[in-house]
Parts: structure tokens; sequence; C-alpha cells
């Protein structure tokens, strides 16, 4: 604010007057009256403060001399903001008698409106006889520079009352205090006065008003105002740019923007400020850079503001190496550059990096603020480092923020994922006013730590206590539902969205279709789906997902090209949920073709993509497939190395899966119980009996890791297997768990290799109990009754089955074909080839019988002769899908046959003979491993 200037123009209140404001809105507002806020007790300052303000009676001369001291010092007490000196020379103007003139008593005015005490700048222009136009522009001005808009407009309207008109230095204050409380009806008013008195082509006046209007949403308005200015400035510009860009108009200011340089009109660090932060809206980075190089020309690179938006672009939408460099070339950076920059490490999950900086921050003297606080939260929740989350809520209780909500939710968000629920509820419950993101965030952090019925329960009081709810409510309980397969209450959320109409929003639709999915409610999920309007990938992810889960993985893969059809392209996550019902399916053709997509749309990178191209791979019997995919992943986590070694265990390379946990370890990857049955089943199908007890043992003493029901049962199948069955039988006595049906099929298992009756009989008794309806059970013991010549023991067998009707299930086997996926039975006829199916099997037969092949007939349960025996042998559903295999594929193509049994040890002795007669590889998928037929052997080593 120019003084001086304001002292030229002041006119006695007497000579200048102008109609009543009669249609001013603030008339209806009851006269001013001051808050006890507005009045301030005597400041502390310090000695040498106080000497320096101090003056001797012996040191007054002239009147012109103290005149001009007194005025020094008000003005050097506004500029550094001083309020207990200024104080001192008020009390000495007053018994000076100097308190009269009128300069002295603006420059007084001033500083009081500067260091927010609005009760002594009242006091100083209420003792004036005659406040002129200066002292109360000085005050308007000080509140609407605090924020304080309702008191600059009733100050207004005192001085309205008295006569005083406004000029050009008093209409922009009044103007930014419209702008800032949005009153466009009052801001019209000052609008109207400034036409009535001639202020309308005054460029500072018309340049707030430009922002009034488009602060207040009259962008129609402010652009017509703009467009009357004739000698627009880049204060002019400048204006309309910020509002633009604050309102989201971030294009529009873009716009804007090269149309100003298409003017001639130079920009200046403002408007390039304000470009880059419509850069950041707008997400580009490469106009971002432009105006870096704009801001190196015009030689704004070091000034505060302009770094401060650099740093802001190049984290929110560039690299942050580049938002790095600019940060460390700014001088001194202020507690703005310091939040941008660890919140943009925090945006970029360098987490770790964004703490350093934190200390950083703290040890160059800059003190943290609640954004500050919010990003370091944030990082420590990511990283969850719990001890020093808690130094930081220490230090939010000294800084007395405790109370503040944004710094409450930081908190409860921090705790949570920390799993410290126990501190996020103290932090809930200790908070004044719980407004709907804190119940959110609590409700979350009991979802996320699997404490689901206690987020359900919140739900429930939130209800009680009247809250409220949105769609982020919604989606975290129907998450919760999700997990506890709560489908009851489900459809009472369900119903909930609908007839608050949020059934529509696009998180909620999503939730809705993921809980009904994994309630099992699969049909439920997709007519949400089919009512779905929002053209989004998210739901169809969700859809394709439950698909996946329920075995379905046809109808996902429909799901994943109907998408595309409606012109939806799938992001990562529907390109992984599809590549995994390509693995659940072993359709391996149909898994290359998505791999396509996975790299035309740029997914290589990704890690959930690159993780599911390894298991789709694995399971579809390209081993060597997975291991390429597993060198792609840019940063490998504990699942990528988990599947592979998964995938090289299921496919007999137990050493290879053995070598590549070891250089996980080495590659300072902690392994979890799932990489641990990876370790145990690569041992098992190796038959690799020390190497198991060893790593069996190592999962509690070295990673903490306590073995679960599936490590013992790996563990017990692994000593059954090996013929170890008495210390099979120890270590399910002496495991901290029931043996559930993994373990006691194990044995059973064990006992049929082993042909151990005893062991079979006992294995099976519990399998009747737990799993009751299988037929699997009573098969493998009459194959033991079988193996030991107990055909008495089998007959009674088949009668048990016959009389409580479980029915064996039947033998299946699939074929993909040109992305047709083809499905066999034990002497099926239904395939429209079948003629040359039979006619290659018996091709087959002859050829493998001259190499040495011998039909094992006792494995074959019918009580048939031997020469119907062995034909029912080769007319097994793997054989069929073989043999078609054969006849469909290139000479040379291996052969992928998936079977929902264990494959047969005659099949699986014909086979070895097969793809050396043929040269061609043959890879089965049972329902416990890969086997890759070549050469004549196959890979387990016949150890199955």
């Amino acid at each position: 604010m120019n003084l001086q200037r304001l002292l030229s123009l002041q006119v006695s209140p007497r000579l200048r007057f102008y109609p009543p404001f009669k249609s001013l809105v603030l008339s209806s507002i009851p006269k001013f009256t001051y808050s006890p806020k507005h009045y301030q007790t005597w400041a502390e300052f310090s000695a040498q403060e106080q000497a320096s303000v101090i003056i001797s009676p012996t040191e007054k001369g002239n009147f012109f001399s103290t005149y001009r001291s007194f005025s020094k010092l008000l003005s050097y007490f506004c500029e550094i903001k001083s309020l207990g000196p200024g104080l001192q020379v008020h009390a000495q103007l007053t018994k000076s008698g100097l308190l009269g003139d009128p300069k002295l008593r603006i420059q007084l005015i001033n500083l009081y409106s500067k260091c927010q005490s609005f009760g002594y700048a009242r006091n100083v222009l209420d003792e004036c006889s005659e406040p002129d136009l200066v002292s109360w522009s000085v005050l308007i001005s000080g509140y609407s520079q605090n924020g304080m808009g309702k008191e600059a407009l009733l100050a207004f309207r005192e001085m309205h009352l008295l006569g005083i008109m406004c000029n050009e230095f008093t209409f922009p204050s009044l103007l930014k205090a419209c702008a800032d409380r949005e009153d466009l009806s009052c801001g019209k008013h000052i609008h109207g006065i400034v036409v009535v008195i001639g202020f309308q082509s005054d460029v500072f006046v018309v340049n707030t008003l430009v922002v009034m209007y488009a602060k207040c949403g009259e962008f129609e308005c402010s652009r017509r105002l703009f467009n009357d200015i004739l000698e627009r400035n880049v204060v002019s510009w400048n204006a309309l740019f910020s509002c633009y860009v604050q309102s989201n108009f971030c294009e529009e200011a873009v716009g804007l923007f090269h149309e100003m340089l298409s003017g001639g009109t130079k920009p200046n660090d403002i408007s390039l400020s304000s470009m880059l932060n419509a850069c950041t809206g707008i997400e580009d980075c490469s106009l971002g850079r432009k105006i870096h190089a704009y801001l190196i020309k015009l030689g704004y690179e070091a000034d505060q503001f302009s770094a401060n938006a650099l740093v802001d672009m190049y984290a929110k939408v560039g690299d942050l190496g580049d938002a790095l460099t600019v940060f460390g070339n700014i001088v001194e950076p202020d507690i703005v550059s310091w939040n941008t920059i660890i919140a943009g490490c925090v945006l970029h999950e360098d987490h770790a990096f964004a703490l350093e900086l934190f200390d950083q921050m703290k040890n160059s003297g800059a003190y943290p603020n609640l954004f500050t606080l919010s990003s370091a939260f944030k990082a420590c929740a990511e990283t969850q480092l719990n001890e020093l989350g808690r130094q930081l809520h220490s230090l939010v209780m000294k800084m007395d923020m405790k109370a503040d909500l944004f710094v409450g939710v930081g908190l409860i968000d921090m705790y949570s994922k920390c799993n410290s629920m126990q501190d996020a509820l103290m932090v809930f419950k200790s908070m004044p006013e719980k407004d709907l993101i804190a119940w959110n965030a609590i409700m979350s952090g009991h979802s996320l730590n699997r404490e689901d019925h206690l987020a359900l329960t919140l739900f429930l009081e939130m209800g009680r206590q009247r809250v409220g709810f949105n769609q982020i409510t919604l989606s975290v309980i129907l998450k919760s539902t999700a997990s506890l397969q709560d489908i009851s209450f489900c459809q009472q959320v369900h119903a909930l969205s609908v007839k608050t109409g949020l059934q529509s929003d696009n998180y909620v639709v999503n939730s809705l279709i993921d809980s009904y999915g994994k309630c099992s409610y699969i049909e439920d999920a997709g007519k949400i789906l089919e009512e779905c309007r929002i053209g989004d990938p998210v739901p169809f992810t969700s859809m394709i997902t439950a698909y996946c889960q329920y075995g379905q993985g046809e109808e996902a893969l429909k799901l994943f090209l109907k998408m595309q059809d409606m012109g939806l392209w799938p992001d990562q996550f529907a390109c992984s949920s599809a590549l995994n019902a390509c693995a659940n399916l072993s359709a391996y053709e149909q898994g290359k073709q998505l791999h396509v997509h996975v790299l035309k749309l740029g997914f290589m990178s990704d890690i959930f993509a690159g993780n599911s191209l390894v298991n789709m791979y694995a399971k579809c019997g390209s081993i060597a497939d997975a291991t390429q995919s597993f060198s792609k992943i840019p940063e490998r986590g504990i699942v990528s190395w988990s599947a592979m070694i998964g995938g090289l265990a299921q496919h007999g390379h137990g050493k290879e899966a053995l070598h590549l946990f070891d250089q996980m370890l080495k590659d300072g990857i902690s392994p979890n119980h799932v990489t641990f049955v990876s370790v145990l089943c690569a041992c098992n199908h190796a038959g690799f009996v020390d190497e198991a007890k060893h790593y069996f043992k190592s999962m509690e003493e070295l990673f903490g890791i306590k073995p679960m029901q599936e490590h013992y049962a790996c563990m017990i199948d692994l000593l059954g297997r090996s013929g170890k069955l008495t210390e099979a039988m120890e270590l399910v006595y002496t495991m901290p768990y029931e043996a559930n049906a993994c373990v006691w099929g194990a044995l059973l298992g064990a006992a049929r290799i082993h042909k151990n009756v005893e062991l079979g009989r006992r294995a099976a008794e519990r399998l009747f109990i737990l799993e009751p309806d299988k037929s699997g059970t009573h098969v493998q013991l009459a194959n033991i009754y079988a193996s030991a010549g107990m055909w008495e023991n089998v007959s009674e067998l088949r009668r048990v089955m016959k009389e409580n009707k479980v029915k064996k299930e039947p033998g299946m086997s699939w074929i993909e074909m040109k992305d047709k996926v083809y499905t066999f039975f034990v002497g099926d006829k239904s395939h429209p080839r079948s003629k040359e199916i039979y006619a290659k099997l018996n091709q087959l037969r002859i050829l493998i019988y001259k190499a040495g092949y011998v039909p094992m007939l006792e494995i074959d349960l019918h009580d048939v002769e031997g020469s119907e025996k062995e034909l029912l042998l080769f007319h097994h559903s793997e054989k069929l899908a073989v043999a078609f295999g054969l006849i469909a594929t290139p000479q040379g193509a291996p052969i992928r046959v998936k079977k929902n049994l264990r494959i047969c040890i005659d099949c699986h002795t014909a086979f070895k003979f097969i793809c050396k007669i043929e040269s061609r590889e043959i890879i089965v998928r049972d329902i416990n491993r890969y086997h890759h037929f070549k050469d004549g052997s196959c890979s387990c080593g016949d150890y199955w």
C-alpha cells in the first residue's frame, strides 16, 4: 500500500458525496461489533527492541525531528510486524500530542492491521474526530489481506454511512473481500459504485473485478470485463490465469497464455508460475518443460515461488529426478519447497527418501507444518515404521495440533497400516469432533487389518449417531462383507446404495461385484455389471477376477473380449486377471495373445502383469516362457520369486527351484509362507528329503515363520512317498494342528505307493469322515486292496460306494487347439474326428508294443477280461487328447494336455514311448504337477 499516494489523494469527506447505497446486502447486517479476539494484550518483546523505541525527552528536538523519528520507527515496526514496540511508540505519541497528525495516525492503523491487532486499529480510528479516506482504506485493506472479508465489508458500510467515497485503492480491497467470501451479490453492488463514480477504466480496479467474478463462478462476466480492458498489462492477464487455474480450467488458462504471448505481452514470474500450475492440472510435462525454459530465458529461475511451482509440476506429472534437481538449486528452501518435494517423493512411492528429506528439513531449521507431517505419516505408513510414526505423533502433541481433523485422520491411517489398531483407535477416540473422513479411516483400518467384524460394528454405530456415509464408506464395508463372505450384510448394503442413489458410483459398483463374487453369488455379481452403465474397466476386472476364483475361466475370457468390443481398454489389473484365467484353463495360445496385449499396452514393467505372465506360462506348461517373463520383471517382489520357484517345482526342476530360492535370499528378499510351500514342493517332487528337513527347520529358526498346515502336509507327503512312513506318522502326531484332509490324503497316497494296507485303511477312515462325498478316497483304497490281492475288500468297497451313491469322478482331459478347448472322457467318441483319433491310437499301440511297452492291467479295477482291460486302458482320456494333438498339430510342435485327476501309471509309461516314436514333446498337467515327456523319459524321473 503506497501511503504517500493515498495521503495526496485524500479529500475532505464533507466535499464529496455519492447517492446512498441502499441496495447493498450488508445493510441488513447489524452494526459492527468487536469480538474478544480483536483485542490483544501487550506483547512481549526483547530488551533490545525496548531500548530502540523508548525516546528520551532530552533527545527530542524541534517538532520536525520528533515527527521524523516517530515516522521512521513506525515504518520499521510495520515492516517487521513488531506489535510491542509499536504500542510504546503509540504511548509516546499520545504523551507528546502528536497522535492528531494524520500521517502518523495512518501509520499506526497500518502497523496494527499488519500485526492483526484490529482492536487497537479501530481504537485509533475511532479516536479521530473526522477519520479520512486513507485511514478507512488502510483498515479495510488490513481486514481483507488477513482473510476477514466480513469485517472489511462492515467497515466499508460504516465508511459509506459517513459519506466518505472510495478510491482506486479501497475498491480492490473490497472486491477481494467479496471474492474470498464468494459473495457475488455484494460484489455486483461494489461494481455498481465503481461505475457510478468513474473508476471502471482503472486497470487496478478492473483487474480485481475480473478476479471477483471468476472466483464467484461467473467466468463469462469475468472474461467480458477482461476483454473490455483497453490497455491490458501483465497483471491483468495474471489475474485471469490465476482464477482459471484455481477453478481447474487449466486448458483454458493455457489457451489464454498463448493468446497473451501472441498479443505481445511479456510474461513475468507470476504468469509462468500460474502456467506451471496449469501444466500440473492437465498433466502436461512437455509444456511444463517449455515454461521452465521461459523461466530460465527471462531470468526468473531463482524466484522462490516459481521454483516451488516447478518442483510441484515435475513431482506430480514428470520425473522425480527433475523435481529433485530443481529443489537442489533453491538456495534457501522455504517450508513450501520442503513440503512439495517430500510430497513428491511420497507420490512416487520413494518413502524412505521422503523421510530422509524430512530429517534434512528439520536439520536446516525449517519447522514442519500440517502438510509436512501428513506426507511423513504416509511415508511411515507405507514403510511400516511404527516407531518413527510414534515420534511424529509426539511432535504433533508438542505443536498442539492433536485436535486437528486432518492430522487425526493421517495418524489413524498411519497406525492402521503399521498394524497398530489400538493406537489408531486411541487417536480416533481422542478426537473431539469426528467427521465422516475420520469414521471412514478407522473402518478402513479395521478392514485392512482383517478386523472385519469391528468394521461392520462401527458402520452400525455411524448409523446410530447419524454421521451419514458416502461411497467410500460403502466400499470399505463391502470389502469387509467380502472377507467375511457375509451375503446378508452385502445385500443390505446393496439395498442402501440403491436407496441413496450410490449404486451407480464406480467405487460402489466395483465393491458390490467383488463382494457378491467372493460370497459365491456370481450371478448377482453379473447382474450388477449388466445394469452398470459406467464406461470403466474396473467393474469388468472385478467380474473377471470373480469368474477366475470360481473356476469359470471361459466366462472370464469372454468378458475380457466383450470389454474390448465395448471400446474399454483393459488396464494392467484386467490383463492380470485374464492371464490368471488362461492359467487355470491351461489356455497357452490365448495366454500368448494376452501377452501381446500386455506388450502393446505398455504393462510389461507392471509387477502385477509380470507376475501373472510368469504364473500363466508356468501353469500352461512352458517353463521356458515363464523364466523369460520372470527375467523381464524390473523390480521383483516376493510374489514374483514365489511364482517362479513354484513354477519350477511343479515342472520337476527341483534343483533349479532351490537355486533360485538361494538367489532370492542373496538379493535381500525375505521369504513368506507361500515361498516355503513352493520350496517344500520342489523338494517333494524331486525327492530331496534332507534338503526339505533343512528348509522346514529354518522357517521358524531363521525367518520367524511358523509352519502352517500346508507346510506340514508337504513334509508328510515327502516323507511318506520316500518310504519314511514312521517319520511321517510321528510328524502327524507332533504337529500343532489337527490333521486335515490334505495330510491324510498325503498318507493315503504314500500307502498306495508302498502298498501299506494298514496305513491306507487308517488314512481312508479319516478321509471318509472329513470328505465323505469324495470318490477319490474310495478309488485309492480300492487300488491298495487290489495291489495286495484283497479282491473281496475291493468288492465290499464298491458295494459301499453304490449304497452311499458315491460316484467315481470321471477322468477328463483337455487340449487347446486354435483358441478352442477340446474335452475328452475315457472311451469318448463325441469328437468329430473320432475315427482319426482312434485310428491314430491303434497305430501307436502297435508301435509302442514293438518298442517294449507292456500294459499295466492291474491298475484297472473293472471285472472284465484282460483284453478288454487293455482296450479300456488305451482309451483313457489323456491318451485320446494326445492322439488328437498328434493329428491336429504341425509335426514337431509340443502337445499340451491337462487332466483333472492324477495321471495313471499306464498312461505315464505309454507317453514315454510315444514321445520318442513321434519325436514330440508331450506336456501333461495333472492335479499335482507337470510331466514333460521327451526323448523317452519324463521330467519327474518316475517320482510322482
